[in-house]
């Protein structure tokens, strides 16, 4: 995966993260739930487009 792909995956990651904190922290459960869930979401898809950029690139 690409240097600055893998960086804009994790800088998104702790802002979705650090938004479920923030909702709880304002004891709102429905968006810290939504916030989970696309958390999980995003994150999966970071793994997800990691395994189709190696299985494309050749092994020495």
């Amino acid at each position: 995966m690409p240097k600055k792909l893998a960086l804009f995956y994790a800088i998104i990651g702790v802002i979705l993260l650090s938004s479920i904190g923030v909702a709880l922290s304002y004891e709102n459960l429905t968006i810290a739930f939504v916030m989970a869930v696309v958390s999980i979401l995003y994150i999966g898809s970071g793994f997800m487009i990691k395994a189709r950029l190696l299985k494309k690139t050749p092994r020495p």
